[in-house]
């Protein structure tokens, strides 16, 4: 069975399109509502999701394993995360999937870079420094290792280990494909950015603490 995972956060406005898009490509999607003040749970579910909530915000690398961790419980063979904010086009899930099927890998990460996207030059820059980062803690160059739309395959789905809270976790799921010998695959994908979804990315000083707990963090 194939799952969708999408950690939520204050996602009310836009967590319905985004459950109904997946559940286009997946037969089952989860949402982790990480803490959320707002009705994000109960519109997920209006949706068509299965909810899993956390009573306080933990953070994304928590409620990606979260998400994931139910997934697995529920039977799941392929897994789809995606982010709830609407900034991912679920129509980019087969062609993710697709690559799993086909054996060419055992993760695939979209990259937002591959095509022509309208992506603000604080974003490049900021996601060209965590690709940065984290090819110092894990040897791998990943074109956007940060990217919340990813796919992982049954090895991958079975041997993954996420440890990380924060934003750190993106790096963390690099540094275990490294480790584990999983062949690593990249898709062009596509994104639209609203006020909403910038402000929920990583900002200067959230970027250099994810830098630092990624480098404080020893590998395997």
């Amino acid at each position: 069975m194939v799952f969708g995972v999408i950690p939520a956060y204050d996602e009310e406005a836009t967590i319905a399109d985004v459950v109904v898009g997946t559940l286009g490509y997946v037969d089952q999607v989860v949402v982790v509502d990480d803490g959320s003040r707002d009705n994000t749970a109960s519109v997920a579910e209006q949706a068509g999701a299965r909810v899993v909530t956390h009573q306080k915000n933990i953070g994304p690398g928590a409620a990606t394993k979260t998400g994931i961790d139910t997934a697995r419980a529920m039977g799941a063979t392929l897994v789809v995360t995606i982010d709830g904010d609407g900034q991912h086009d679920p129509s980019d899930i087969p062609a993710l999937l697709a690559t799993l099927r086909e054996e060419r890998a055992d993760i695939v990460f979209a990259n937002r870079f591959g095509r022509p996207n309208q992506i603000p030059r604080t974003r490049r820059a900021f996601n060209w420094c965590a690709n940065v980062v984290t090819f110092l803690a894990t040897g791998a160059w990943v074109a956007d290792s940060q990217c919340g739309l990813k796919a992982f395959g049954p090895r991958a789905l079975a041997e993954l280990e996420l440890t990380a809270a924060g934003f750190e976790f993106c790096t963390q799921i690099v540094r275990e494909a490294t480790h584990r010998g999983w062949r690593i695959a990249e898709v062009p994908s596509r994104v639209r950015y609203s006020t909403e979804s910038l402000a929920k990315g990583q900002s200067f000083t959230r970027g250099v603490q994810t830098a630092w707990a990624t480098l404080r963090t020893p590998g395997r």
